[in-house]
């Protein structure tokens, strides 16, 4: 823990994998204190000896939380939801819980490691827009056919799961990478519920302490 007691996020402003974790947080009402770890650069703080120790593989997000260190964001969602279940994040029904797994799978194993910082690094430059306009748009194709069954308000009925804590920053992502989201018309009815909701705006990337002055101003405009 910090020294204030509370849990420790490693995560980066930009980071969709830490956004995920924050937003969890902040649904359970977890107090948590944010250490920044620059991903940006070759030679970023996450390839130190220092965070190597925390994360072998080097990435964001890490948690230091009950006296542990977790990492992996599915893996930190999973303990969260294990360790305070309140209030729940995935859905009791079996089958439903099956349908929230499969969103959270097709975002996070099938679009976002695609067109990540590191995959983009050897990427040629001509082609560092259309690729992740490529796999962002086919992930979103199969995520909209299953929203098609499992969404109500949100992306599995009417209550928040870690469904939403995943489609909202691949959402991100995908107007980052000047996708067009036109054709979802589902996966853009649930980004509008959720986009003013407080523990997914309060996490938004320009939100956090290490986003750029200019790129938060820019929000705020």
């Amino acid at each position: 823990m910090s020294a204030t007691g509370k849990a420790v996020l490693y995560s980066y402003w930009r980071s969709s994998c830490s956004w995920r974790v924050r937003i969890a947080l902040n649904l359970k009402e977890i107090p948590y204190d944010i250490k920044p770890i620059s991903i940006i650069k070759e030679d970023g703080e996450q390839h130190s000896n220092e965070f190597r120790k925390i994360n072998p593989m080097e990435r964001v997000p890490a948690l230091y939380i009950d006296n542990h260190t977790l990492i992996e964001s599915m893996n930190i969602l999973q303990y969260l939801e294990e360790t305070r279940p309140t209030p729940p994040l995935m859905p009791a029904d079996p089958v439903e819980r099956a349908r929230m797994r499969e969103i959270c799978e097709v975002i996070v194993s099938g679009i976002q490691p695609l067109q990540n910082i590191g995959v983009l690094s050897y990427i040629e430059k001509e082609r560092r827009k259309e690729w992740p306009q490529h796999w962002i748009t086919k992930g979103f194709t199969a995520v909209e056919k299953l929203l098609s069954s499992s969404a109500g308000k949100y992306c599995v009925g009417d209550e928040i799961t870690l469904a939403d804590c995943c489609l909202v920053p691949q959402m991100y992502n995908a107007q980052k990478f000047h996708v067009n989201l036109e054709p979802f018309s589902t996966i853009l009815r649930v980004g509008r519920h959720l986009e003013h909701h407080p523990a997914f705006t309060a996490t938004h990337p320009n939100n956090q302490p290490d986003c750029p002055s200019e790129q938060a101003i820019k929000r705020g405009e």
